[in-house]
């Protein structure tokens, strides 16, 4: 019985070191997998190389002689009163606007005075049932563009700016 005994202890030492030997196996394997994972994040992802498009967006080319698009923020959002049918209502949009090549973002931040006097007239001579919409609101954005643009061709002598964006919209 003696020598069943101690092969007995031999072969539960045996299972024992075993085990132990998976968890290390398995711990060691799992640190690996995370420091592999924190490299690839940290040092093998350039997004700098590869640009993926959203779904459904539309690419454009820009011309040749454009230049890059730049965005020029309106200092403050324009606060005005809207009259209503049954009471009046405070509006406040944030705007930036797009202009292309950093000599028409120059000429742009040069004449804000006068193109925040175009937007507030613009703005302010629109009415509540208009800026319900979402149509309303595309529409006073065209209206917006066409009037920095000719207030800004009358200066200039030519269109500076490319888009009119509103950034914030919000009507009480």
């Amino acid at each position: 019985m003696p020598k069943e005994e101690s092969l007995e202890l031999e072969s539960t030492e045996k299972s024992k070191s075993k085990k132990k030997l998976f968890i290390f196996v398995g711990a060691g394997l799992v640190v690996l997998l995370i420091i592999a994972a924190v490299l690839w994040f940290f040092l093998g992802s350039s997004s700098e190389d590869v640009t993926i498009p959203e779904e459904g967006a539309v690419q454009t080319e820009v011309p040749s002689g454009a230049g890059v698009a730049a965005y020029v923020p309106m200092p403050r959002p324009f606060l005005f009163n809207l009259p209503g049918s049954d009471r009046a209502r405070l509006v406040e949009i944030k705007v930036q606007l797009m202009v292309r090549g950093t000599e028409d973002e120059v000429l742009t931040q040069k004449h804000i005075p006068l193109i925040e006097d175009a937007l507030l007239t613009t703005f302010s001579s629109s009415n509540v049932q208009r800026l319900s919409t979402q149509a309303g609101k595309d529409e006073l954005r065209q209206l917006a563009l066409l009037s920095v643009q000719n207030t800004l061709q009358s200066v200039t002598g030519r269109k500076v700016v490319e888009k009119v964006l509103f950034t914030g919209f919000v009507m009480q």
